[in-house]
Formats: structure tokens, sequence, C-alpha cells
């Protein structure tokens, strides 16, 4: 985020300059930014924007979602999955299950919004969904894409398996037969899948949620002289460094 000369807070999306905003003074493309409404709390979105905006776009850029599908979230009990499971719901999905190896992390996904939280040697039981945000890849998303196709009461019906992060690793060892026995597109989300000018479009009202209280964000304003213990310490909030 940066303010303008005339005191406007800007997000400003930078997908292909090796300029940044971490920095008392910086360059940007007014058309690559959107304003952000007045008495915005500067931390909240600095600690929301970018893992919301995640599963935002890609719901709303990278497949067909509608209100009343049912939605996994792989990898839900990271700082993008847990938005990932409230942005699915925010957006109408019928049933959102978490899954996830943390099971007390996951239980505390039921109060923002998860109908089912599942460990990954259930995964059987999302089956029947039609959309899949997937934040691990690797082992744990091919082991779960065979069961899951295995499984389903119609392999005819569609399912979306949105890839955007790959925590669990680069690569995933999916036979090629799990793509011939069900319908299912495998498709990414992230920079360069999805223009920049169609990423610009969603932020005013991504913003507007998360200033809404609409996202729970776990935000921690951290002043920049302590980035050095900061940087290194294990917590669940986004620390978010401030002068």
């Amino acid at each position: 985020m940066v303010r303008d000369e005339e005191g406007n807070l800007r997000y400003v999306v930078l997908d292909d300059t090796a300029l940044g905003t971490f920095a008392d003074r910086t360059l940007i493309d007014p058309r690559r930014s959107v304003i952000l409404p007045d008495g915005i709390d500067p931390v909240r979105i600095a600690a929301a924007m970018n893992p919301a905006m995640s599963s935002w776009i890609a719901l709303r850029r990278r497949v067909d979602f509608h209100a009343g599908q049912r939605v996994l979230v792989l990898g839900a009990t990271g700082n993008a999955g847990r938005m990932a499971v409230q942005i699915a719901k925010l957006f109408g999905a019928a049933h959102v299950i978490a899954a996830g190896r943390d099971t007390t992390r996951l239980k505390a996904l039921a109060a923002l919004g998860a109908d089912e939280t599942i460990t990954f040697d259930q995964i059987g039981r999302a089956a029947d969904v039609d959309v899949v945000i997937d934040y691990l890849w690797g082992d744990p998303a091919a082991g779960a894409l065979i069961p899951m196709l295995t499984l389903r009461a119609d392999r005819t019906a569609p399912l979306a398996w949105i890839q955007i992060g790959s925590i669990a690793g680069q690569t995933a060892p999916i036979p090629s037969a799990a793509l011939r026995s069900a319908r299912v597109q495998i498709v990414g989300s992230g920079i360069g899948s999805v223009p920049a000018r169609d990423i610009l479009a969603e932020l005013p009202e991504l913003a507007s949620a998360v200033a809404a209280g609409s996202i729970d964000v776990r935000a921690r304003a951290v002043p920049l002289a302590e980035v050095a213990r900061a940087w290194t310490a294990e917590t669940d909030d986004r620390i978010v460094f401030v002068p």
C-alpha cells in the first residue's frame, strides 16, 4: 500500500516490476492501483489482501462458480486457506469442507463458516464437491484426487480443481487415468493466469469486505525496528511492519 500526493491510501498491484512499496517513497502506475475507502484500517488491509485475493480471484475469475455449489479447501488451516473458507461462504457456497492436518486448527474453522472439517485420511467424504481450492499440491493433492474421483456418485459431474499454492510440493504424481476417468478440470490461479486488469477489478469489493469485517483477519502490527525478532517468531497472526 502507498499514500499518494493527494493523501489517498492506495492498494497497488505490482505484478511485473522489481519496484516495491517497502520504502519511504516509490513510483507506481495509478492505473495499477485502487483507492481504498476512507477510515479503513491499513493494518487489516495489508494483512488480508494478498492471502484473501488468492481464493477471491480464483472463484471469480478462473472457474464458473455460483451460489449453491460445494467447495473443498485443501490446506485450510493456513492464513490463505482459512480466508478461502470464509470467501467461499461469502460467495454463497452451500457446503464448505475444510481439510488439513492440524485437528486443533481445523476445529476453529467451524466458527468461520466451515460446514465440515476433515483430515486427509477422510478425504473420501469430499468426493462430491464441485470445486477444490488447493493450496498444497504435491503428494497430498495427488493422494486426494484419486479417491475423490473414484468415490464420486457421478463421475460425469464437473469438478473444478483450482491449483493456487504448492507448499507440499512443486509437482504432483497424478496418473493419466485419473484425468480420463472423470470430468475433472485442473486450472491454476495466480499472476499470469489472471490479467492485472481483472485483479484490479476485484480489489475494491474485496477491500470493502475486509473493512466491513466480512472476512476475519488475524493481523498484528509490529514496529519496523523489531523486524529481526518478529521475522522468525512463530505466530498464527499476519505480521504487518509499521514505521
